[in-house]
């Protein structure tokens, strides 16, 4: 295991042990405290003092639990830990020495306390083994400063405690290492997942995109057979238009001429239509996306294609004297459509009283700055980092897919720029973007 991941699991595993820890304490302080029913059976003529040892283990065993829930246990975890697991130890050892010594059945609860702290307790493998050699000098002390201890029963006691260190210390070793394993495989599961995020996310945005490249398709379809059918009637009644204009009945009656002129700027604007739905039916998206156009021009179309939505808005334009930009004209008119139309929607949900859309440009280091801002509903703070996120939308269901933006973002990024939003909840919203200038002396 290399170094950052073992900080890692030696920062996960202090948790762990602190919680631990806290149980065992807990446990190992009742078992003191009721272990006075065997010392009632086996020695009840020493009550008094092995009820005194058992008094001073579980007071002791309290202080340390007591430290155990300070803040600063968390640092501390180890060296509590083996505190509270040798004073029964201790208490044990004595009892040993105060009753029979080597005889004494109290041996057994020395080894039952090593077989705990090894395969319960998650303690490392130089603690179990520190535990293991506490455990018999205690116990070696206790028969040597007990007269008359018999020597046999010392060395036979003595290998057992030995057997039971040794296998406490084998049990903390292979559990040590099962949770290392187990800990390198939840890191890895953990990097699996963040990566299989990473390529849900990829996909989810290539999935917008051609979705979006789908419907910019078939509108160029659709608007390429449509224009031939559109455009020559149109035609027609500009022609025909224009020849009663001049006609001199005309000029005798205001009331036919002021209704000519209006049918003729109506067909007009259905001719700017035809001539906007070109760009979309003759040029697909990203086919000759370096070729120099007027920005001016882009955003004219853009609001004619919205036009419907834009009723009764007001759209202040301030650009300088040359837009000419390098890129993909019908991309870019559709990202100013998503954001006039995200625009009008928003307004239309504020009710402002002038609701107004400003187009603002600037040159600088040889590229055009346009910022779009409206006086519409603006943004919450906590939606800020995930409107171009694919699928993100707070419309209503069924208002939109939440891919506009998205799109436009990857759009202006092909084009070397980037999409960025600022807004103020409840005043405004701006997006800005940046692109290339046809001339980087403009």
């Amino acid at each position: 295991m290399d170094q950052p991941l073992r900080s890692g699991y030696q920062a996960q595993l202090a948790g762990f042990r602190l919680a631990f820890s806290r149980t065992g304490c807990i446990v190992s302080t009742v078992l003191i405290a009721f272990g006075v029913g065997l010392d009632y059976a086996f020695y009840p003529q020493h009550m008094g003092p092995l009820g005194i040892a058992r008094a001073l283990g579980t007071l002791a065993s309290l202080l340390i639990l007591w430290a155990l829930w300070m803040p600063a246990a968390l640092e501390r975890v180890r060296l509590l830990t083996l505190l509270w697991l040798a004073v029964p130890q201790v208490m044990i050892s004595w009892m040993i020495f105060w009753t029979q010594g080597p005889a004494s059945p109290y041996v057994f609860g020395l080894s039952l306390a090593l077989y705990a702290a090894g395969i319960i307790m998650p303690i490392g493998f130089f603690q179990s083994i520190s535990l293991g050699v506490f455990t018999c000098l205690a116990y070696a002390l206790a028969c040597y400063l007990h007269p008359g201890a018999g020597l046999a029963e010392f060395i036979g006691n003595s290998l057992f405690l030995v057997f039971s260190a040794t296998i406490s210390a084998g049990c903390t070793f292979y559990n040590e290492r099962a949770r290392i394993q187990l800990f390198e495989l939840q890191h890895e599961v953990s990097e699996k997942n963040n990566l299989l995020q990473d390529t849900n996310q990829n996909l989810a945005q290539i999935k917008g995109h051609m979705i979006q490249q789908e419907k910019m398709a078939a509108l160029g379809t659709l608007s390429a057979g449509l224009l031939h059918e559109v455009n020559n009637p149109v035609n027609y009644s500009m022609m025909a238009l224009n020849m009663a204009l001049i006609d001199p009945a005309v000029e005798t009656s205001a009331d036919l001429k002021e209704s000519l002129t209006d049918a003729k700027e109506g067909m007009q604007r259905v001719q700017n239509i035809v001539s906007d739905l070109k760009t979309f039916a003759y040029q697909k998206p990203g086919e000759d996306s370096n070729r120099v156009f007027l920005l001016e021009k882009a955003v004219n179309s853009a609001e004619r294609l919205t036009g419907y939505e834009l009723k009764g808005i007001a759209i202040d334009v301030e650009l300088p004297l040359d837009t000419h930009v390098r890129g993909d004209e019908p991309a870019l008119i559709g990202v100013l459509i998503n954001l006039f139309s995200n625009a009008a929607l928003a307004m239309r949900n504020a009710q402002r009283e002038d609701p107004r859309i400003t187009v603002k440009g600037h040159s600088e280091a040889g590229r055009l700055h346009v910022a779009v801002r409206d006086n519409g509903t603006g943004i919450k703070p906590e939606n800020l980092t995930r409107v171009f996120e694919p699928f993100f939308t707070t419309r209503d269901v069924g208002q939109g897919l939440g891919l506009g933006l998205s799109v436009s973002y990857a759009i202006i990024q092909r084009h070397g720029g980037e999409l960025r939003v600022t807004s103020e909840e409840g005043a405004w919203t701006e997006f800005s973007f940046d692109l290339a200038l046809a001339s980087p002396q403009a």
